[in-house]
């Protein structure tokens, strides 16, 4: 393994139906803010340091188009790209200078062996932290992929992006790449695709007034809330308004390198029974478990569907 890695999820890049919908959910309800862009497409920050944590272009179908990382520098980006290059991965572009009204940098961008749409890049704008409301997102915590051959992506995320293996269920493979339990993890599932967006608040008491937020804006909880067994986040988990599942957490849980002992399936069966610590959240509601298939924005059926459609509510 190599000590070349990426240090976090930088943003998430996804095709939607109507842009400005979808723009009204991030900034009134989930809490984000607008960052000047292109026409063709809308930036979100969180309260946090990075440009941007969401992207979102206007497309025919929701679509995953890109899950972005950092690195610490240009030649930590250009090591990264010739390691994926060695593992036979398709890159799309090569290193390079980054267009100024997404933050500019230095970085790639590849497809995973799933075929998955990813980057990764350095030396981007940053944003002073203003963190003035507790109830609003401050980064993306992970992102969450589907995948049918786990056995593949794994490896490949630890031998040439340089995760670790923090945990592993009979469901799920966490991996990190810094401090955070996880930044991404693979689930065994009908893929590729995406299973979810994860953003991270500052303590329980933001969690709960953001929930109350979304909630009051005609957004069910469809999980939670509650507390996972790997990485002990809080979570309560939505469907915005494209099919896809987006997740308020907190509290997850800081892991050291020198002294973290991953445990396996077995484990976590014996020890957490239910991926609910509490054992308030109750099952994931049946569109949920549809949503983190990517069902409900892969789906031909769904989409056709509009916004209230899906959710069965209207942005008020």
């Amino acid at each position: 393994m190599t000590n070349t890695r990426v240090t976090g999820v930088r943003s998430v890049e996804l095709g939607v139906r109507d842009l400005h919908q979808s723009a009204d959910f991030y900034t009134k309800v989930w809490a984000l803010e607008e960052v000047p862009s292109q026409a063709d497409c809308m930036h979100f920050r969180a309260t946090g340091g990075e440009h941007h944590v969401l992207t979102i272009r206007e497309r025919s179908k929701p679509a995953l188009l890109g899950v972005h990382f950092a690195a610490n520098d240009r030649a930590a980006v250009d090591a990264l790209c010739a390691q994926a290059k060695s593992y036979g991965v398709d890159i799309e572009a090569e290193p390079g200078p980054l267009d100024r009204s997404a933050g500019g940098g230095y970085g790639f961008r590849f497809r995973t062996p799933d075929g998955l749409p990813m980057s990764i890049s350095s030396d981007l704008v940053q944003h002073p932290s203003v963190v003035l409301d507790r109830s609003r997102p401050t980064k993306i915590s992970h992102v969450v992929l589907n995948s049918a051959r786990t056995d593949d992506q794994v490896p490949f995320f630890m031998d040439v992006l340089g995760f670790k293996l923090s945990d592993s269920t009979h469901m799920m493979e966490f991996l990190r790449c810094s401090a955070d339990h996880h930044s991404v993890a693979i689930f065994r599932n009908n893929g590729p695709s995406l299973n979810h967006v994860a953003y991270e608040l500052p303590n329980i008491d933001g969690l709960m007034r953001g929930t109350g937020r979304v909630k009051q804006n005609g957004f069910d909880i469809e999980w939670g809330i509650g507390r996972h067994g790997p990485g002990s986040n809080v979570f309560s988990y939505f469907i915005e308004p494209n099919g896809f599942v987006a997740e308020y957490t907190t509290e997850l849980d800081q892991l050291d390198d020198a002294t973290h002992v991953p445990q396996g399936p077995d484990y976590w069966q014996k020890m957490m029974p239910l991926p609910d610590r509490w054992g308030t959240a109750g099952a994931p509601s049946n569109r949920m478990r549809a949503a983190m298939s990517g069902a409900l924005y892969l789906g031909e059926d769904a989409g056709d569907l509009r916004c209230e459609d899906i959710i069965g509510r209207k942005l008020g």
